[in-house]
């Protein structure tokens, strides 16, 4: 066993004696008791008195029996928590046709999937027993390989010029693809933005001189990548490109489940007419993940996938997506790996993900610019927004979320339901199950593994589904404080406290940094003798009943540990001296330690944790939940994770 898992296991256990003994002998900082909050209720309408003729006089009518109202039953009280049913079963279903055939027949209750087939469309819109939730968060994009040019194989990847990619914006007819193959249940898109966002309402005018600047203009792309592929060496003989005798061969993957046949279909219909020899390759989700996403990109075993995201969540800040779509910092994959963007695009992408300016102005125009590098970049080209729909039978309700419909909705675990019922089962179908492996270090990114993992697990925080705001879930309330000057507001603050000070001080015990060679935490005190100060100071209160109320899956008790080892696994793994070092968590985790200034527990029961960092978000609700770490709640990017769990994991790859 190594002995660095077996010292982050005792470390672990160690730290949590510690802190639990220091709060016996000094009281910590005590919050402050919850005020009870009464729950705000809209005030009735009044009903405007409205003048009336007087009647004439009638006969009289004659007397009737007197009839007994009858009492309308109350509601009877459930005493229940969490789900609303038993049992959840899941099945998969690819093909949206053959899903709404299930419903109408009662074989399944819903189909959670965004889907944009305008038939099923029609057909949903006319059946008594179908309804359908309506939702605008999903999109489809070409996703470029950008390894090369010249791959180890010797070939020739033209997307590995960012000209060439930038020219492919010229060479595809978004608006073709919006009407005629999504039949209108789509629009036009061009910029890492959500058409129907905030961010790009407030770029608007840079927007649309970039969608005018790249519209549909094949003639215009075909002289961009001429050019590209004979300083690459390339000829065009007979019309097809050859690179060093050898026709240029371009892989297309297919995704087969949805419209993106289609669009793959159609985007190799356009490089073949400049001269590329394509190859379309056919998939599944579950087929190219390995390829595209798990696969090196310098193999070349493919150059363009077709590719399809969904927002989960209402966004309320887009910023970061430079950083997730673009560098290295987005995803752990080896494709993300490949990612180089200039040197200019880069940084300006990490100032955006840390929130690095102090006026709304200075940041729309860092966003501009921004977009203006993307699309020089193009490692992604952006196809369309869809209108999407999620069918269901009338007799079931979910909370379902307006970009992120019920599979991003991290509520429907709770609301779903069949009406009028408590308990029994319902049956959810989708385009697929088990995409990939379930980790939550690592783990799979896919919005089918995705949906049933938060059915599995929770978070300290949920989404509002309507505006995309945190709302407390197992946390009681928080206290937010930022540096004077900066762009921050609050909307719920019957939970939440927003308080603008002139200076933040980081606390000496504060850890601030990880010795992956002692496995232990680095102090404020030890790496900044002379002080360290923040922008922001985020505190979370969570309830005194917390490690009570709270059970793993196996039954286990929740626990500070569990909380600990988030934070440990934060700095660990990408720490060269760590056995579980991983090099592709190391972009992210240095912009991550750009902006961080320490986290303190600051009372182990009940649980108080103090955040410090130079990021923020423009809502105090966001700060909250201090982005992906969410509370430093255990719920990693791809799951939950008890510590005595993980630990098996750990030691596991520590020992090859």
């Amino acid at each position: 066993m190594s002995r660095k898992i077996v010292l982050i296991t005792l470390s672990l256990l160690l730290l949590v004696s510690v802190m639990l003994t220091s709060c016996q002998e000094q009281a910590p900082a005590t919050p402050e008791e919850p005020q009870e909050i009464e729950a705000e209720v809209e005030e009735p309408t009044e009903v405007p008195a409205v003048e009336v003729e007087e009647p004439e006089e009638v006969e009289e009518p004659e007397e009737v029996e007197e009839v007994e109202e009858e009492e309308t039953p109350e509601a009877m009280p459930v005493d229940r928590t969490g789900a609303w049913v038993d049992t959840v079963v899941v099945v998969e279903e690819p093909s949206d046709t053959a899903a709404i055939s299930r419903l109408e027949v009662g074989d399944i209750d819903f189909y959670a999937y965004t889907v944009t087939n305008p038939d099923v469309a029609a057909q949903v819109e006319a059946s008594t027993a179908l309804d359908a939730y309506r939702s605008f968060g999903s999109y489809n994009e070409l996703t470029f390989n950008p390894a090369g040019p010249l791959l180890e194989n010797g070939k020739v990847n033209p997307f590995g010029v960012p000209a060439i990619r930038e020219a492919m914006n010229w060479l595809i007819d978004r608006e073709y693809i919006a009407q005629e193959l999504y039949g209108g249940m789509a629009a036009p898109r061009f910029l890492p933005f959500n058409n129907a966002s905030a961010d790009y309402a407030e770029v608007a005018d840079v927007a649309r001189a970039l969608e005018a600047k790249y519209a549909y203009n094949p003639e215009l792309a075909e002289e961009v990548i001429t050019a590209e592929m004979e300083a690459l060496g390339a000829e065009l003989v007979d019309g097809v490109w050859h690179y060093e005798g050898e026709p240029v061969e371009l892989i297309v993957l297919i995704r087969t489940e949805d419209s993106r046949r289609d669009i793959g279909d159609y985007v190799s219909n356009q490089l073949e007419d400049i001269g590329f020899t394509v190859v379309r390759d056919y998939k599944t989700s579950a087929e190219a993940s390995p390829i595209w996403m798990q696969g090196n990109p310098a193999d070349g075993l493919f150059h363009i996938y077709t590719g399809g995201w969904i927002t989960t969540v209402v966004p309320r800040d887009l910023g970061d997506n430079f950083s997730y779509f673009y560098t290295a910092r987005g995803l752990s994959f080896p494709l993300w790996q490949a990612y180089t963007p200039s040197e200019e695009f880069d940084t300006l992408a990490e100032r955006l993900e840390n929130r690095d300016f102090r006026t709304v102005e200075e940041r729309r125009e860092m966003m501009a610019e921004a977009l203006e590098l993307a699309l020089q970049d193009s490692v992604r080209l952006w196809l369309i927004d869809e209108a999407s729909i999620a069918p269901h039978h009338t007799e079931v309700s979910v909370a379902y979320d307006l970009y992120g419909s019920i599979a991003g909705s991290r509520l429907w675990p709770y609301t779903f339901r069949r009406e009028g019922e408590v308990g029994g089962e319902l049956t959810v179908a989708m385009p697929s199950i088990l995409t990939e492996p379930w980790n939550p270090l690592g783990g799979s990114n896919w919005i089918y593994d995705q949906m049933l993992v938060r059915g599995t697990g929770e978070f300290a925080f949920n989404t509002d589904p309507y505006t995309g705001l945190a709302l407390p879930n197992r946390v009681e309330r928080a206290e937010i404080f930022i540096q004077e000057g900066l762009p921050v507001g609050v909307t719920h603050d019957d939970w939440i406290s927003l308080e603008f000070v002139p200076e933040i001080e980081v606390p000496e015990d504060a850890w601030v940094d990880w010795d992956a060679e002692e496995q232990r935490f680095i102090t404020v005190g030890e790496a900044y003798p002379d002080g360290l100060t923040s922008l922001s100071k985020r505190v979370i209160y969570y309830p005194e009943d917390l490690y009570d109320t709270v059970k793993w899956h196996d039954g286990s008790p929740f626990s500070v540990a569990d909380v600990v080892m988030r934070m440990i696994l934060t700095f660990d793994r990408a720490k060269e001296e760590s056995d579980v070092f991983d090099p592709a968590e190391v972009s992210a985790f240095n912009a991550f330690a750009s902006a961080f200034r320490g986290v303190r527990i600051a009372s182990v029961d009940p649980l108080v944790i103090e955040h410090y960092s130079n990021s923020y978000e423009l809502d105090a609700e966001q700060n909250a939940q201090i982005g992906d770490y969410n509370g430093w709640w255990p719920m990693y990017p791809y799951g939950q994770g008890a510590w005595h769990t993980l630990t098996l994991g750990l030691r596991a790859e520590a020992n090859g």
